[in-house]
């Protein structure tokens, strides 16, 4: 299978190396397994390169028979001098990977390890290329110090994507890091289908020999996973199951006193353990040999040691509860547990820790959570009642079967599909042809709206892109110009201001000429200035400005043409914070035009119907523009507004500015409605962007947004307004929300006008 993006009869090479030791069974050794597979799945070539010498090939058998896959071994190959039979360092496996490289050039390199990606960093061979896992960074803004923040930043800048695990994790580096924005993408950790047989445990009260004695030596009748995995009668001692590696904070220890507690309030209990790496944690000094005595001598326990992934499955599946608590300390963890999701694809429900990370994989009503701060107790307790109430047992083993079945290997393969085919798009059909790439230039003062066209030019094979950044709106290298206009086959000026009027003047014969216009351009002189002669299409982004422009320039109607601002609607389509329904949101509120003021008349109509309204602003203050905040009539234009917030009793505490900055996506979670009340607005990107993430777009009738967007979402007045938005209970706000996202999708996409500008530069 050849991922769509990389072209006819191409396929994509992948090279995969993670700060992982795959001879012990914990989440970061399964994640490079699962990478693997995935990566397979989806397409590509991969090489797996391992850290260590093998000494159990546990999780390396289960690659050899997938088609492109080959495992490097680099000890057994001697590939890293004076490393005979240690783990590599991060410089011996950054110098390997260049050398791996050098024989067979990777199009991607999968990394996981901070201070490993941080050692390919530095040698910025890889740059571009890279595909960055990052669990072990900070994950609170306590931990993010200013070097951390370097680190990253440099990792950002280097990276083509950064995986993240969960969404908390992909906002917390867009917050901190603005060069993650726009890079960062789900990668959730992957399970297995459940496709291997487990015992059958569907016959009421039936018990089995090995509960006591020997794994190998029980009676087996198998059948698929998932097939009536939870009777009403469990298995009699209960079976509980905890995998993975076996840490002070994973509370493994305590759990090895379960099965005497249970036994305390009448409850027969078995746990079985699977896992051979033990922590030796200096914090927890005696740990190691304690949880070693406990695994191999506590009545009650069966250890099965180290097993493939399969095998630690199929024991799982014959078990009735598995345990995923933890200690409190982990319950900020940004990070999503794999065994959660292997329980849940084999039907076992599971108990964990109440947090943020687990009510959103499984809902807040999740009848198996163990209380914040909770301590064994408080586990002994969710086990008894999973026991005693069916119902609950079932409806937790329900809601993990549907978690697992959205992380499973074929799923993870398909979103690794999506991003490898954006970030290698197939070439363009009238340049794949051309003896040489077509050069395409691109200038302009402020290109913060062309930022992801051009990743997406930079991206299609047969393109050359160059760029002549102009330091100020008039201030430009005109040497830096000539080259780039004498260079470039097709250049494009974004806004029609002073480097529209120099390209235009400039043009070399032959090349193609693309000025991009939006709205303020007009209110000057720029273009009269322009010799229109010489442009090829000017680009509107709304089709009343395309009329106002031809108006006020006479230019040729066949030289206007009008495509939509973009939107990365993957991105921005991420799940609502809870309470986003009763907080409104504006992007913008300089200059006055804006017109916050409606705004506030809106979220005081709310308030004095229901004081959960609120107004949340992502945006710079209006004296951080010193163009605007020199005019006097704009400083008491908001020298009202905000006396008004401070005296008006409904809109007292109920504003909130938040930070400008790049992170529009993540904002938008605590978002439920996008405002947009201003004068006029040549497109305006805001509400369409609060569509993308399910928000409901509310505007004002500014001239031609009829035009631009559904005239369901424009009201009169700012109480027709909020007429509107009162009447959408919690259902009619979700709908309203999928149908805005629909449509954003269809019209504005990234892709979809992505194509439209590709179409533009290559034809002719």
């Amino acid at each position: 299978m050849t991922p769509a993006g990389s072209g006819p009869g191409r396929t994509l090479d992948a090279l995969v190396y993670g700060d992982v030791d795959l001879n012990l069974i914990d989440g970061s050794a399964v994640w490079a397994q699962s990478t693997v597979q995935v990566l397979a799945g989806a397409g590509c070539r991969t090489r797996l390169v391992l850290k260590a010498p093998v000494r159990t090939a546990r999780l390396i058998d289960p690659l050899a028979g997938l088609p492109g896959v080959r495992v490097v071994r680099p000890h057994e190959e001697r590939l890293v001098p004076g490393a005979p039979d240690r783990p590599l360092s991060p410089v011996q496996a950054e110098r390997l990977l260049a050398r791996l490289d050098d024989a067979e050039p990777c199009d991607l390199l999968v990394l996981r390890g901070r201070r490993l990606v941080t050692r390919v960093v530095s040698e910025g061979r890889f740059d571009g290329r890279i595909w960055a896992y990052l669990t072990d960074i900070p994950q609170s803004a306590a931990e993010m110090t200013e070097e951390a923040r370097a680190d990253l930043t440099r990792i950002a800048e280097a990276s083509q994507r950064l995986l993240c695990q969960t969404e908390e994790l992909r906002c917390l580096l867009e917050t901190w890091i603005p060069e993650a924005v726009g890079k960062c993408v789900l990668s959730p950790p992957a399970v297995p289908e459940p496709t291997s047989p487990v015992p059958d445990h569907d016959r009421p009260g039936h018990d089995r020999p090995h509960d006591g004695g020997s794994h190998d030596d029980q009676p087996h009748d198998y059948q698929p996973y998932g097939d009536q995995p939870h009777p009403d009668q469990p298995h009699d001692p209960f079976r509980l199951v905890y995998t993975g590696k076996f840490a002070p904070l994973w509370n493994t220890l305590p759990m090895t006193r379960l099965p005497a507690l249970l036994a305390e309030q009448g409850i027969r209990a078995t746990l079985h353990t699977v896992g051979d790496k033990i922590h030796d944690d200096p914090a927890h000094p005696g740990f190691r040999p304690a949880m070693a005595r406990a695994l191999h001598s506590t009545p009650g326990v069966e250890h099965h040691g180290g097993q493939p992934r399969e095998e630690a499955m199929r024991i799982a599946g014959d078990c009735d509860l598995g345990l995923g608590w933890r200690a409190p300390e982990l319950d900020s963890s940004l990070e999503l547990s794999t065994k959660v999701l292997e329980f849940g694809a084999l039907g076992l429900p599971v108990v964990l820790n109440r947090t943020p990370a687990h009510e959103a994989l499984l809902g807040t009503d999740y009848p198996l959570y163990v209380p914040g701060r909770a301590g064994l107790d408080d586990a002994v307790a969710a086990i008894a009642r999973a026991v005693r109430e069916p119902g609950s047992r079932h409806l937790a083993a329900a809601r993990c079967r549907e978690a697992a079945a959205r992380h499973t290997l074929s799923a993870a393969a398909g979103r690794w599909r999506t991003q490898l085919d954006r970030a290698f798009p197939a070439a363009p059909p009238a340049v794949a042809a051309r003896p040489r790439p077509l050069r395409v230039g691109v200038a302009g003062h402020d290109l913060k709206f062309l930022t992801r066209l051009m990743d997406h030019f930079r991206a299609l094979p047969g393109l050359d892109v160059r760029v002549d950044a102009w330091p100020a709106l008039s201030r430009h290298d005109p040497v830096a110009g000539r080259e780039l206009a004498e260079w470039a086959d097709v250049v494009v000026v974004e806004w029609c201001g002073p480097a529209a009027v120099w390209y235009s003047r400039h043009k070399r014969p032959g090349s193609r000429l693309i000025i991009r216009l939006h709205r303020f351009e007009l209110e000057a002189g720029w273009p009269q200035q322009v010799a229109i002669e010489n442009v090829d299409r000017v680009i509107c982004v709304s089709t009343y400005y395309a009329r106002r422009t031809l108006e006020h320039t006479g230019w040729p109607e066949a030289k206007v043409t009008v495509v939509p601002n973009w939107v990365d609607t993957d991105q921005l389509d991420r799940p609502k914070a809870p309470g986003a329904r009763f907080r409104l949101g504006m992007i913008g509120i300089a200059p006055s035009r804006k017109r916050m003021d409606l705004g506030l008349d809106v979220l005081e109509a709310l308030r004095a119907r229901d004081r959960r309204w609120h107004l949340a602003i992502k945006s710079k203050p209006p004296w951080e523009y010193w163009w605007i905040w020199n005019k006097p009539e704009e400083r008491a234009h908001f020298d009202d507004v905000l006396r008004r917030m401070q005296t008006s009793p409904l809109l007292t505490g109920a504003v909130v500015f938040d930070g400008f900055g790049a992170d529009v996506a993540s904002w938008l979670r605590r978002v439920g409605h996008v405002l947009s009340t201003s004068d006029d607005e040549s497109f305006h990107l805001a509400p369409a962007e609060g569509m993308a993430s399910a928000a409901v777009p509310a505007l004002l009738p500014w001239p031609g947004a009829d035009e631009i967007y559904d005239r369901r979402w424009i009201h009169q007045d700012p109480q027709t307004m909020a007429d509107a938005l009162d009447s959408l209970d919690e259902h009619g706000w979700r709908a309203a929300g999928q149908e805005a996202r629909t449509q954003v999708r269809k019209d504005f996409s990234l892709e979809r006008v992505a194509q439209e500008w590709t179409d533009l530069l290559v034809s002719g």
